[in-house]
């Protein structure tokens, strides 16, 4: 089996549905929960790495010592082209990793379901290119990835905040929005964050809404993960190589 390692960095955003087309997909999945769980040192054994969200900044390690030890593990993962799929909190974890930039959101948070919107690299990356034009997704963040790390490809974008999906190399990709989520996860971050969730249009978090946009969250990118898994698996070509490095003087 496709052995992945999946990192949750804090118990309110589990794997999900997201762990469920993965392994439906043929992957076996180690999950580790930091701080509670060791994360390995290095990543021999592993065909693919996913990082999930959380509520803490991605350059945090005052409260959360253990995010370097993360971002370690995804600078190594994109070093060695390694497929990786940042989401959310994984995909800033991975920007900062690896030269990009993240900040508190100058428009404030982007929360609830939203589209985003395929960018021209998109169409040729063998695991966007399926993707409809318009993509459902759901929004739950108040930093933003202000800067891509250096040649990295944008693959899709928002009116609020450009950087919503990001392929460093042939095949290590961020997300700024969720695909894991349940309607009760997103309800409970309403919740815990009731200004926050006062960002998100009225009614959009509201139970049958959150049903609604999960169906259609799934319908778009439970193929996502199974071509992810394809990927790792070494069944789906990578991308190729960018054409946005600098020429050797």
């Amino acid at each position: 089996m496709t052995r992945l390692l999946i990192i949750q960095p804090d118990a309110s955003d589990p794997p999900g549905p997201l762990g469920d087309w993965l392994t439906d997909a043929g992957a076996d999945l180690d999950l580790r929960r930091p701080p509670a769980d060791d994360l390995p040192t290095g990543l021999d054994g592993y065909q693919g790495v996913v990082c999930l969200g959380g509520g803490m900044a991605a350059e945090d390690d005052a409260k959360h010592p253990w995010l370097a030890d993360v971002r370690r593990l995804l600078a190594t993962a994109a070093s060695r082209n390694l497929p990786t799929l940042g989401i959310c909190l994984g995909a800033q974890l991975l920007a900062v990793a690896t030269g990009g930039r993240v900040e508190v959101g100058a428009d404030g948070p982007e929360v609830g379901p939203h589209l985003v919107a395929k960018k021209d690299a998109a169409w040729t990356d063998p695991l966007f290119a399926e993707l409809p034009l318009m993509q459902d997704v759901l929004q739950f963040h108040t930093d933003a990835i202000t800067r891509l790390p250096p040649g990295a490809e944008l693959l899709a974008s928002a009116p609020r905040y450009t950087n919503q999906a990001y392929r460093l190399g042939r095949c290590v990709y961020g997300v700024q929005f969720h695909i894991e989520t349940t309607p009760e996860v997103v309800e409970s971050w309403a919740a815990d964050s009731p200004e926050e969730a006062g960002f998100a249009r009225p009614g959009s978090l509201e139970h049958d809404a959150l049903i609604t946009v999960h169906a259609d969250v799934e319908e778009t990118w439970r193929p996502f993960a199974q071509r992810f898994v394809r990927l790792a698996a070494g069944e789906l070509e990578p991308a190729a190589e960018s054409q946005r490095t600098l020429p050797l003087a």
